[in-house]
């Protein structure tokens, strides 16, 4: 009988920076670019410097990440990164799915939100969402904490499976587990969750 015994694998929480970014890239790129080439840009206001087009979006993405003005959390395993959670302020990322009703219906804007996770096709269903959803909250708690949102899908009382490819920001129990608490609807299966963060010691 073997003493061998299976342990969990560990994964490493890095902010997306310059020099992450090439790993950023590589994820991207093994996932296509992402929704026919979004690179993660639909939530960010936009500018005249962006061009149209997957190529567009990309260098859109890596000036707004050179200025400091895009935030995610990444989540490697050694060299690679498998997993990212999109965050940051509402200046940052303001154009959230369902705006007009969240605006109509917000009591405030939120420190933080939460806008897109994404894992590698070739890593779903491993937990990947929840370790770069935690991984997000830990980078806002060592930026001084706040109020978060998140607009996960909720899937309360749906029998019929959803594919994984199109839950861009993962689901209300997720979100539960992390410690979320639901706030109200928003548009079609979604939702408006949130939580406090203290800030890191």
């Amino acid at each position: 009988m073997s003493d061998a015994t299976t342990t969990a694998p560990t994964y490493e929480i890095r902010a997306l920076t310059p020099e992450t970014w090439p790993a950023f890239v590589g994820l991207n790129e093994r996932m296509g670019g992402l929704f026919g080439g979004c690179w993660c840009v639909a939530f960010h206001a936009d500018r005249d410097d962006r061009v149209p087009g997957p190529e567009g979006n990309k260098a859109f993405k890596r000036s707004m990440v050179e200025e400091g003005i895009a935030h995610a959390a990444l989540v490697f395993d050694g060299d690679d990164a498998v997993a990212w959670a999109e965050y940051g302020t509402p200046e940052e990322l303001p154009d959230i799915h369902h705006r007009k009703q969240y605006d109509a219906e917000k009591d405030a804007d939120p420190d933080y939100r939460i806008t897109c996770i994404r894992v590698d096709k070739g890593r779903r269903r491993q937990g990947l969402a929840e370790v770069a959803l935690r991984g997000a909250l830990e980078l806002i708690a060592a930026e001084g904490g706040g109020t978060v949102e998140g607009y996960p899908h909720d899937l309360t009382g749906q029998t019929k499976k959803t594919s994984a490819s199109w839950l861009y920001n993962g689901t209300r129990s997720m979100y539960e587990r992390v410690g979320f608490a639901y706030d109200r609807p928003k548009g079609m299966k979604n939702c408006v969750m949130s939580i406090e963060v203290p800030a890191a010691h």
